[in-house]
């Protein structure tokens, strides 16, 4: 049985000694996504998710992520699970159609807080979240179910937090079945989160929700609530819910022996996931031949259907392909502080880029098979046109950036909020996270200097 066999596995995740580059990619995951909630208390997300948390306060289980204050292991979920997708900084897995990290990491985070977990019982049940949520996600379709407008995102987001909660709270599988139970009553989400014009929506969606709800379903469990068997596999089921698009079996595929963090990318651009290998291709082209923007006529990128809508002159400017391109066209580099700066989103010679730069849909094979790829071709004044293909975007599985370029991306997110040497001290002891005897260790490295003063 499909939910028997994935309720062992969460049940025994902290029995399993992880492979060495299991563990490191593992705690560049972690890295990552604190990054991206640190550097997310300064977004519109967390002006709405801290107050929340912070109004509902209850036990002092977790912190909440910029300030000093603790609150209930839930709402610790959910507020940390917004800021940590309060933008597109956060990883994703490519064949699951889902961010895992932002779900994930902050309901692990929660939970090993209140249960004052140390920093291998963190790992495992982080690796745990990665095995469990992906595959989940891939196994009901991927992209054929977010095509259906279910969010794959939020649907593998529960599982993955469902997965590393139950982890850390030590259960027997009988009860790993039951959270299984309630995390698919718990499951859901619709695309409609596309239309969203602040990035409040597409924050909860991807990473409060999942989050508070994961946790929610393993602490229910934990605690004696039963629930049905065969809740995956079952008829009806999560699986028989959707048909059409599911392949079951790969919800156990090579469990256990292939870790899907390795399958998992970190973003070096922190803009949407469709504009990443524009990027990167633009980026190789400027350092290869030197032109200016003024000698650009016109860039066309080609982009799979699929991801065209995502980022075609969105109103987001970290989502808008047009904009991302015309901030490396005129500044040599894309970073957060540009890809936030609304003043720069209104400057006129931004407009007057993102007004010559168009996107062309593919639908053929090629790009289908390589789905995150992007064709840039740059039209130069006089006639040369300058071509770059990246099939392969930097801080993917087949591309992956080292760990002094996630630290440093870490660190240089974190920096503005936390200074310097704390942002790099908190970097250090998550890369060592193993050595870390109490989670709740961490805590005074999260919260900034302006909250201690």
């Amino acid at each position: 049985m499909l939910t028997q066999r994935i309720a062992e596995h969460m049940a025994t995740a902290q029995q399993r000694e992880l492979p060495p580059e299991v563990r490191e990619k593992a705690k560049l995951h972690i890295l990552d996504t604190v990054a991206a909630m640190v550097s997310g208390t300064q977004l519109e997300a967390a002006a709405k998710a801290i107050p929340l948390a912070l109004s509902f306060g209850g036990n002092p289980d977790a912190l909440v992520i910029g300030t000093n204050t603790r609150v209930g292991v839930l709402h610790a979920a959910l507020a940390n699970g917004m800021l940590a997708h309060a933008d597109e900084t956060d990883d994703s897995h490519a064949p699951s159609l889902t961010h895992p990290g932002c779900a994930i990491v902050p309901a692990a985070l929660a939970v090993a807080s209140r249960e004052n977990a140390h920093g291998q019982a963190l790992l495992r049940a982080v690796v745990a979240g990665y095995d469990v949520g992906p595959r989940i996600a891939e196994a009901l379709g991927g992209v054929e179910i977010f095509d259906r407008h279910h969010s794959s995102h939020a649907i593998g987001g529960v599982f993955g937090a469902v997965a590393a909660a139950t982890a850390l709270l030590r259960p027997d599988t009988r009860q790993a079945v039951w959270a299984l139970a309630y995390a698919v009553q718990l499951a859901s989400g619709n695309t409609c989160w596309r239309r969203d014009p602040d990035h409040i929506e597409k924050a909860f969606d991807f990473g409060g929700m999942p989050a508070h709800n994961g946790v929610l379903a393993a602490i229910m469990a934990s605690q004696g609530f039963t629930g049905v068997a065969d809740a995956l596999e079952g008829k009806p089921g999560l699986f028989a819910a959707h048909p059409a698009t599911t392949r079951p079996e790969l919800a156990i595929e090579l469990l256990g022996e292939r870790y899907e963090v390795m399958r998992t990318a970190i973003k070096k651009w922190c803009v949407g996931s469709p504009i990443q290998a524009a990027l990167d291709a633009l980026e190789l082209l400027l350092q290869e031949y030197r032109f200016t923007a003024s000698e650009v006529e016109r860039i066309v990128v080609a982009l799979p259907r699929a991801a065209a809508p995502v980022v075609d002159n969105r109103a987001m400017p970290a989502v808008n392909l047009q904009h991302q391109l015309s901030l490396m066209l005129l500044d040599g580099d894309v970073t957060f502080h540009s890809t936030h700066d609304l003043q720069r989103f209104n400057e006129e010679a931004v407009i007057s880029l993102r007004r010559r730069i168009s996107i062309d849909p593919q639908d053929n094979a090629e790009f289908e098979s390589h789905p995150r790829q992007a064709i840039v071709h740059v039209h130069l004044r006089g006639g040369r046109v300058l071509t770059q293909r990246v099939q392969h975007v930097r801080g993917t599985p087949d591309n992956p950036m080292s760990t002094s370029e996630v630290t440093h991306k870490a660190v240089d997110l974190m920096q503005p909020i936390l200074g310097a040497q704390r942002a790099q001290t908190l970097a250090d002891r998550i890369l060592g996270l193993e050595h870390v005897a109490n989670v709740r260790e961490l805590d005074g490295l999260l919260t900034p200097n302006s909250v201690h003063a």
